[in-house]
């Protein structure tokens, strides 16, 4: 089984930040993006192949961004050039959320007053994190997460409570075997086995 682990994070966007957070996520990811080699392969996601999954990433976040009224450039059709699709996909939106006046722009969010770049952090890099899992679990073989990233997925599924099994969002967490590793319990909370 392949393991795909964490390159050295792109760009130089301000620690703490939102473009920061997204590069942090999006250099392994995009990784992981460039291994698939079967898109019709099955994911974890029950239903999605690796293309259902990676069309997911780009247009909930393209979708954040157009609800706020901001156009991005037209993209490669994915299911042709997934990589390819992928790449311009995350390029755009490095450039656009390294912009501090679009990261700012305050609106009110599903759980009250926000950011735009407090949400690409809290959901969308969290989302980027869990589904390089999934995509590597597709493409045959497996990533590690960092303690950083843990840190991310349980703070995030904790935060979110009940709505982290609602419809379309995780399965009821599983059940690990003792002395399970925390990744491991991490994953099982969200439904995930490895």
């Amino acid at each position: 089984m392949t393991t795909f682990d964490d390159p050295t994070a792109l760009g130089s966007a301000t620690q703490g930040s939102a473009a920061h957070d997204y590069d942090t996520a999006g250099a392994p990811l995009t990784a992981v993006v460039d291994s698939v080699a079967d898109w019709s392969a099955p994911s974890p996601c029950d239903g999605w192949s690796a293309l259902d999954v990676l069309a997911h990433l780009v247009s909930t976040q393209r979708g954040l961004l157009a609800e706020r009224g901001i156009d991005l450039d037209a993209l490669p059709e994915l299911a042709l050039d997934p990589a390819g699709g992928w790449s311009a996909h995350y390029a755009q939106m490095r450039r656009r959320l390294a912009d501090p006046a679009l990261s700012g722009l305050a609106y009110e969010g599903f759980f009250g007053p926000t950011t735009l770049g407090e949400t690409m952090t809290r959901f969308y890099v969290f989302d980027m994190v869990v589904h390089r899992w999934d995509l590597a679990r597709a493409a045959g073989g497996t990533t590690r997460f960092t303690d950083a990233e843990l840190d991310r997925i349980e703070a995030a599924a904790e935060s979110f409570g009940p709505m982290l099994y609602a419809d379309g969002v995780c399965r009821p967490g599983v059940t690990v075997p003792v002395g399970a590793d925390r990744q491991a319990r991490a994953l099982a909370a969200l439904g995930r086995q490895e």
